[in-house]
């Protein structure tokens, strides 16, 4: 009996920590629309680096500074190129008290600014399988195998600024 409840504790301490998502392992798969209802998965970028912001709306300034480099990376600096990264934004929809439609109108400014995905998250499927952060500016680093090797899930510093950006760059 002793042994039947250590294996039990095993098992249920594997499975939970299994869901965390960590550097170095592979980041489970998603699906989620767009402001449009089109639906997206990360095989609609297959072969590329994938930088993930989960957003909580509220929040959406929090890390903007980070998604401004990446954007003069890409755009001024040449240091990445366009048709090797795709950095995608996911509206954490369930975190915010702002209605749907305002929380779309945020994400059609942020995908024009940056010129890209933005998708939506209504019931924080993502936030709860990938064990981010509620109410934050999480970012997700993938490469082309969608291995995460960077997760952030605060407000990023100056270095940890710069050293997703390398490596980002370092991935190519």
């Amino acid at each position: 009996m002793k042994y039947l409840f250590l294996l039990y504790l095993y098992l249920v301490t594997f499975l939970f920590s299994q869901s965390s998502l960590e550097v170095g392992m592979p980041a489970p798969e998603w699906e989620f629309p767009d402001a449009d209802g089109n639906m997206f998965t990360m095989d609609n970028w297959a072969g590329k680096i994938m930088g993930v912001s989960y957003v909580d709306p509220d929040e959406s300034e929090m890390n903007e500074e980070f998604s401004d480099r990446v954007k003069k990376a890409i755009d001024v600096d040449s240091l990445i190129a366009r048709d090797s990264f795709k950095g995608i934004g996911i509206a954490d929809c369930a975190s915010s008290w702002k209605p749907d439609f305002l929380i779309r109108a945020i994400g059609g400014r942020k995908a024009k600014k940056y010129e890209t995905t933005v998708l939506f998250d209504f019931d924080a499927i993502l936030r709860k399988s990938w064990d981010l952060n509620e109410d934050s500016y999480n970012i997700v680093i993938l490469d082309k195998s969608r291995i995460v090797r960077g997760l952030y899930k605060e407000k990023m510093s100056e270095s940890e600024m710069d050293e997703a950006l390398q490596l980002i760059i370092s991935l190519q």
